[in-house]
């Protein structure tokens, strides 16, 4: 079967009636979807043929219990991506009413109330809602430290949190990413293939005495580049080893 957004919920309702499950990956088969006839007699039977003759191209699928706690990841994910639009909210806010304020310190629950006491340019009319953007700020970061929290504090991930927090750099939200986006390292055939994965690297292209570098695949893995291409951004800032 091809890779779903129910993959999987079949993978996890299949497993169990099964000796072995296999999920295709889709851009591989995509000789399926362009052929001239094409139904589902017709898709099952080449997936088989691709099967009986071990040329099935496979995607990974991670444990039930990795992309359970990953959910948990990405929701945290979403909740940190409505805070930053909450915080430009409040900033379009006074700038659409000419109200003068220090950017640097505007989201410092202090500053805001003082702010909005204070500050003569403030107009009626628009305090209500710098107010819910605020207790919607609130709302999100306490939800974000308990889901941290939470997924620290799990079993199954805190002996490799740890060891992967001894790495220069590398601190807990790093860390959380690479466990449940990664997964099982073991995966990878080799280290280009783990770069390549991350979205670090374009592939190599080689002729005669010439080397390209292709852009970077979109069949990265979004969640792990981004953290990782920040980590790499702040890390100078903790760790002096790191600054060179």
């Amino acid at each position: 079967m091809e890779a779903t957004i129910f993959t999987g919920w079949i993978y996890d309702h299949l497993l169990p009636h099964a000796e072995k499950v296999k999920v295709a990956h889709p851009l591989m088969l995509r000789a399926i979807a362009a052929a001239k006839k094409k139904n589902d007699r017709i898709d099952a039977a080449k997936i088989a043929d691709c099967l009986r003759c071990d040329f099935l191209p496979e995607c990974h699928i991670a444990s039930t219990e990795i992309r359970d706690r990953r959910r948990f990841l990405r929701y945290r994910n979403l909740v940190q991506r409505q805070t930053v639009q909450m915080k430009n909210r409040i900033s379009g806010l006074l700038m659409e009413t000419g109200v003068s304020y220090d950017k640097l310190r505007l989201h410092r629950m202090g500053y805001f109330e003082e702010l909005l006491s204070t500050n003569e340019e403030v107009r009626d009319n628009i305090r209500p809602l710098l107010k819910i953007c605020r207790q919607q700020i609130d709302r999100a970061i306490r939800l974000d430290s308990t889901l941290l929290r939470t997924l620290e504090r799990d079993p199954l991930l805190s002996d490799r949190l740890e060891r992967l927090r001894t790495i220069p750099g590398v601190g807990p939200i790093t860390a959380l990413t690479w466990v449940l986006e990664v997964g099982d390292t073991s995966r990878f055939r080799s280290i280009k293939q783990a770069i390549s994965y991350c979205g670090l690297c374009g592939e190599e292209k080689r002729s005669a005495d010439k080397v390209m570098r292709t852009p970077i695949s979109k069949q990265r893995n979004k969640h792990i580049q981004r953290v990782l291409v920040e980590a790499a951004r702040l890390a100078p800032r903790y760790s002096e080893e790191l600054v060179s």
